[in-house]
């Protein structure tokens, strides 16, 4: 008989593929060791003497699998089974490091080696971003899991509109094997050997990013998968930044993409009682950039995250050690530099910041924002991203972050923005109306999906609805009230595959999916353009390509003016509002971000008393002027005033435990990576005599306004003890 054991708090991890080092000995609560090397229970031990929860993550796509590719696992090679683009060329993440296609064979060698992470006592395993090129497709092995999946011979995906759409469903059910297999038998071969239950988990980038860097992966399919007991959103700075075109302007947008990015991750998960973990990363897999542009971008990511209370679990740094020792560009790039010691400071006290927020529930006043708005994307929005004819010698891009997306073709660049989507989406956001991404494969799977919905934008000029159940649903949430907005002219070559809704005959095919959805609500086939009353609802059909209303101005605004005039027909025209800001409470923690590109470049100034968490010395300010673009992340020692009658720990870049408050001290222990200087922030009673951290004296600063001291000592993973005495 098997057992679920209780569970240590999981708050916050990191994942590390090196052994344990104090140096980047971030001191969470679980930590993710990478890879299925030789050496692993070694470094699952080290780590576990330094008192973390234990998770494995490896690759299921790719990692250092060379003794199966050169036959040493099972006496053959598998070099077939590399993804291989229309030139022959394997796709690669490094030397002898291909992306793979998830034979049965593959996730046989997988779970081999994930037996001996169960075997070394794991909790959890993470199989890490199952990704499939658009570019790819050509290998043998993928040839073969056509003729099995399909019953015809393979056909060259760039062949045809339905080639490609038919190769990428296929990409993404072959991984939803791969990781229905493995996670199943290894569960089972736990509960079998130990008596334990194991967790699995899926990391893996938000279906905004991989269908704009035109990458294919199971993503909603996983949701229904009973193994699957989560994921981790990899949303970072490298993802958020990919530029995309907003007003006819082609830019980095870091903010409002990893708004959105996050916005599409919650709903993968909302209401089906999967966990979810927010990342975030203090650099990126392009080392080109310095610390300033890393920090900037990394600050945006983290306001970005803050804003969406509904997760509250972090991945709070990939690879620490190539943060806290690596080197990056200096500012006149003439050379290479460490961490700054504040920014290292920085880093921690969001880190453990993001520890506490579970501790919180959101506020935001309903009266402020838009409220309601959903913008639909589906998985098939993945399955669309490929060639289609090109001249064989234009070899097909692939773009990943780790370079420039200026180092790419015009035409490709203009493939990159995937502007029929930024085109309905930014519009809002840039208005500071919250749009969520709404995961339009759940409306199916889950009843009431729809339910806190009043306005939903949707186009099948970039994605497709993989079941005409779904429009029974739409249909039935518009007869009860919501407004939908459908833009689309028709012209997407891929409404031509073979799919549910032309497979009929007669009266019961449809040339393009939206003539099913018009006539399942009483509107026939083909209506005009203009507004249709349903029920106690609306559509609004707009006949133009979403990508269109990116180049312009006038696009954009055609965009916020469709979802007020949806509000003013539900009769909530008042609650249409635009905002230069996004803002949130959670608890104490104050999260904003003023919006940039609006006319007269707006900058607000936010009265109080507030510690600003985004500075190594918790400074505290009466008025905070934040300008266009800013990120801020603000303590609100206000609100914590209820809490005032005995010393208390506001913020630290250190893990505090072990509070005591005697008669004239108080006293905790602060655990904090070495080698950097912890800043701690203490609301007292009034200034303290002197503050002792281990046995020598402490730096502090005391602050009459606020009634709090900053106390200043080493880091020391092991953890140190702080007394502040009077």
């Amino acid at each position: 008989m098997g057992r679920i054991t209780k569970r240590s708090p999981e708050w916050t991890g990191f994942q590390e593929s090196r052994p344990y080092g104090p140096k980047y000995d971030l001191r969470t609560d679980f930590v993710m060791v990478y890879g299925i090397s030789d050496d692993l229970p070694e470094r699952i031990e080290g780590w576990k003497q330094a008192g973390y929860t234990i998770h494995l993550m490896t690759g299921v796509s790719w990692g250092e699998y060379q003794d199966y590719l050169y036959g040493r696992f099972d006496g053959r090679s598998h070099w077939d089974e590399a993804q291989t683009d229309r030139q022959g060329k394997h796709l690669l993440h490094g030397k002898d490091v291909p992306y793979m296609v998830p034979t049965i064979s593959f996730a046989e060698y997988l779970a081999s080696h994930i037996k001996r992470a169960i075997d070394c006592g794991v909790e959890a395993i993470h199989m890490e971003e199952p990704e499939f090129w658009a570019a790819s497709g050509y290998s043998e092995a993928f040839k073969r899991e056509w003729l099995n999946y399909y019953k015809e011979e393979w056909i060259p995906p760039h062949s045809s509109p339905d080639a490609q759409y038919r190769a990428s469903k296929l990409k993404a059910a072959i991984y939803y094997r791969a990781l229905e297999r493995i996670c199943t038998q290894m569960k089972e071969y736990s509960l079998v050997t130990y008596g334990r239950t194991v967790r699995f988990y899926v990391p893996t980038h938000s279906l905004i990013n991989y269908t704009q860097w035109r990458i294919i992966s199971p993503e909603a399919l996983l949701v229904s998968m009973p193994a699957c007991d989560g994921f981790i959103a990899q949303i970072w700075t490298g993802t958020a930044r990919t530029p995309n075109v907003y007003k006819g302007i082609r830019r980095e947008r870091t903010f409002e993409t990893a708004f959105l990015e996050y916005g599409i991750m919650q709903e993968l998960t909302r209401g089906t009682g999967r966990e979810m973990w927010f990342l975030h990363d203090p650099i990126e897999d392009n080392p080109r950039y310095t610390w300033s542009d890393y920090r900037r971008n990394y600050m945006s990511t983290v306001v970005a995250s803050l804003l969406h209370s509904g997760v509250k679990q972090y991945e709070v740094c990939p690879w620490p050690r190539r943060v806290f020792e690596g080197t990056y560009s200096t500012e006149d790039g003439q050379g290479k530099e460490s961490i700054p010691g504040e920014y290292s400071t920085v880093l921690q006290i969001v880190m453990n910041v993001l520890r506490d927020m579970h501790n919180h529930e959101e506020e935001r006043g309903t009266d402020v924002y838009t409220s309601g708005v959903g913008l639909c994307l589906a998985n098939s929005a993945m399955y669309q991203r490929g060639d289609l004819m090109a001249d064989e010698e234009d070899t097909d891009f692939r773009y990943d972050g780790t370079t420039s997306a200026d180092s790419v073709s015009a035409e490709q660049r203009e493939r990159l923005d995937w502007s029929a989507f930024y085109g309905l989406a930014m519009p809002l956001v840039k208005s500071g109306i919250p749009v969520r991404p709404v995961q339009f494969d759940n409306i199916l799977t889950f009843p009431g999906y729809l339910e806190e919905y009043r306005v939903l934008l949707l186009s099948y000029e970039f994605m497709k609805p993989e079941h005409p159940g779904i429009h029974q649903a739409i249909g039935q949430w518009v007869r009860e009230g919501g407004v939908l907005i459908y833009v689309g002219d028709g012209s997407d070559p891929y409404h031509t595959v073979r799919e549910w809704w032309n497979s009929g005959t007669g009266r019961r095919a449809f040339e393009r999916p939206e003539e099913h959805l018009f006539e399942s609500m009483g509107l026939g086939r083909d209506p005009e353009e203009g507004e249709y009353r349903v029920g106690n609802g609306a559509v609004l059909i707009q006949r133009i390509n979403p990508a269109v209303l990116s180049r312009s101005a006038s696009g954009a605004q055609q965009v916020t003016e469709s979802v007020r005039r949806g509000l003013d027909i539900r009769g909530e025209a008042e609650d249409y509002k635009e905002s230069v800001m996004l803002q949130i409470r959670r608890g104490p923690y104050l999260i904003t971000h003023i919006l940039d590109e609006i006319e007269g470049m707006p900058e607000a100034d936010l009265q109080g008393l507030y510690v600003d968490l985004f500075d190594a010395d918790l400074p505290v300010y009466k008025t905070v002027k934040l300008e266009a673009g800013a990120d801020s992340l603000l303590y609100d020692l206000m609100w914590a005033k209820q809490n005032s009658g005995v010393p208390a720990i506001i913020a630290s870049s250190s893990r505090i435990r072990d509070e005591r408050v005697e008669q004239d001290c108080f006293s905790f222990v602060s655990e904090s990576a070495s080698d950097t200087y912890v800043s701690t922030r203490v609301r007292v009673l009034n200034q303290p005599r002197s503050v002792m951290a281990g046995h020598t004296l402490a730096e502090f600063r005391f602050d009459t306004d606020s009634g709090t001291v900053l106390v200043r000592y080493p880091g020391v993973p092991e953890g140190i003890e702080v007394t502040l005495m009077w």
